[in-house]
């Protein structure tokens, strides 16, 4: 596991592991990079320890169909990550949306979060706008994340 203090390498190895990791939809296994009492603030939505990281993740990804996710460092420093970020969903209506946001994330010494702060905002989109089609290929890492 990556810990602090980050360098600019190991801060992109932990962004690059979150979003590998997210992009499995499997709620356990993501809440296994975060502190058993783990702060979150999610849009609007707060929560605390992994329990609730479990059933948000449950909850998210029931309603967020063929969700697929892209991550980039934006800044680091020792203990702290800045990542901006974009994924595409569909709804059970069957319309797309591309998901536009920047997290903050807090380390403890063991290189778990203890913290997270998500703004996310959300544009309805047309199927043939889409550009994320699940995880990441090796040809695509560290490739950037157009702003539009």
């Amino acid at each position: 596991m990556t810990v602090p203090p980050f360098t600019e390498e190991s801060a992109r190895a932990k962004v690059q592991a979150a979003e590998d990791a997210w992009n499995t939809r499997d709620p356990r296994r993501v809440s296994l990079a975060y502190t058993p009492d783990s702060v979150w603030r999610n849009r609007d939505e707060f929560v605390t320890g992994r329990e609730e990281i479990v059933g948000f993740l449950t909850r998210k990804w029931a309603r967020e169909l063929d969700y697929a996710l892209r991550k980039e460092l934006w800044a680091f420093t020792a203990d702290r990550i800045a990542v901006r970020f974009q994924y595409e969903w569909s709804d059970a209506a069957g319309g797309w949306w591309r998901s536009y946001g920047n997290e903050l994330w807090e380390f403890d010494a063991s290189g778990l979060m203890r913290r997270r702060e998500a703004s996310i905002n959300d544009l309805p989109i047309a199927a043939g706008e889409r550009r994320i089609f699940g995880p990441r290929g090796e040809d695509e890492r560290g490739v950037p994340v157009p702003l539009a």
